[in-house]
């Protein structure tokens, strides 16, 4: 079956995105159905979305979800087969979304991806195998960022995103559980994206997104590795960015700068958090 613009969902969860998000949605066809997930209780900026926008669904979780849980919440509220995740920090080019109904015809596909148009960050990652592109310019991957991927929801089962994750690393792990299936992840390389990268948030709140990234980046790694790979490589992996967080943690202290400080602090509660199973309970203040 093949993608078409009757038979997909675009997928967007917003956080204070007020700034950028504008320029993602007028990058899509107005005909392609839009959902909006605002993962706070910001009800006026859904409202003025809709009001704006064709084609839009807007919903207010009431508190932040993650990305994980918020694109979770959008898939479930969508009736098409096929879900494109999409940050609010992407622009599409205007070929993009025609380049990829064209690669998925005929296409045997569980996950996706357009090719992000910087070539020094490519959104996806291949382990031993060879990268080979076909006359259609796809190429099979491990595993795709999960700022820009469309979905066969059919090959999910309705286990998409793992909601214990609340950021960092649930693409990870939602491709690693459908590569173990025995389903395919494809990149697309004519079909490009722009990913302004670390922009879907106001900049006004830069040093509590800063925080926040740095606990949860620890939080997901030794939750990640312990998941697939068993506790003892999670703490092998973990315990010495750990050691080396807390040292750096008493040397910025003595030092008085509070702002070093609280940053390897929020790294060291990451890891150690999740090394004793508690939940990713961290959430940046953006009020």
């Amino acid at each position: 079956m093949q993608i078409t613009k009757e038979n997909l969902t675009i997928i967007i969860v917003t956080i204070k995105s007020e700034k950028i998000i504008d320029e993602c949605i007028k990058s899509i066809p107005p005909e392609i159905k839009k959902i909006i997930i605002e993962n706070s209780s910001n009800e006026e900026f859904v409202k003025n979305l809709k009001k704006n926008y064709k084609n839009l669904e807007g919903f207010v979780t009431k508190k932040n979800l993650g990305m994980g849980a918020g694109n979770n919440f959008g898939i479930d509220k969508s009736t098409s087969r096929y879900v494109m995740i999409l940050n609010p920090d992407t622009i599409l080019k205007k070929n993009t979304f025609e380049l990829i109904f064209e690669a998925s015809k005929n296409l045997d596909f569980a996950i996706l991806s357009p090719l992000c148009d910087n070539k020094n960050y490519p959104n996806y990652k291949i382990g031993k195998t060879k990268k080979e592109v076909n006359k259609e310019g796809l190429f099979e991957v491990d595993q795709v960022d999960g700022y820009a991927m469309v979905l066969d929801t059919f090959k999910f089962k309705k286990k998409f995103f793992d909601e214990k994750i609340f950021m960092y690393l649930e693409n990870d792990d939602l491709c690693l559980r459908i590569k173990n299936k025995g389903e395919k992840i494809f990149v697309s390389n004519k079909s490009l994206i722009t990913h302004l990268g670390a922009k879907a948030v106001n900049e006004i709140y830069f040093n509590e997104i800063e925080l926040s990234r740095n606990w949860h980046w620890n939080w997901s790694k030794f939750y990640f590795r312990k998941k697939h790979y068993g506790f003892l490589n999670a703490f092998l992996f973990g315990f010495p960015v750990f050691i080396k967080s807390c040292f750096k943690c008493v040397i910025y202290l003595i030092l008085n700068n509070k702002i070093k400080f609280k940053l390897y602090l929020f790294r060291a509660l990451g890891f150690f958090n999740s090394l004793m199973n508690k939940e990713s309970s961290h959430r940046p203040r953006l009020d």
